[in-house]
């Protein structure tokens, strides 16, 4: 059974339990996705945006938002980015390219 606003991720064999990191935690809801990449529509922009503010929270630096549910690592960082607590370091976009 697959709610609709759950990203699934086909062609790994292994179950998502066994792999590190994984298990308890919820998957991904693809409505954060999708309103987040309506302020930031650059996919690997996004991308690296959330991998990052994933990388801070794992590592102790408290959500910007009020938890609401169960919420995973992702699920904080694309709220955040839809909410307007995170956003994009155009000075460090610039300098990237």
């Amino acid at each position: 059974m697959s709610a609709p606003n759950i990203v699934t991720f086909e062609g790994n064999s292994e179950p998502a339990a066994n792999l590190p990191g994984h298990g308890s935690k919820p998957p991904m809801r693809s409505d954060l996705v999708e309103k987040a990449s309506e302020i930031i529509p650059d996919a690997p922009v996004l991308i690296n945006m959330v991998s990052k503010r994933v990388r801070q929270l794992n590592m102790g630096r408290p959500p910007l938002i009020r938890l609401t549910g169960r919420m995973g690592q992702a699920d904080i960082a694309l709220t955040e980015i839809i909410e307007g607590k995170v956003a994009l370091d155009e000075s460090e976009e610039e300098s990237s390219e």
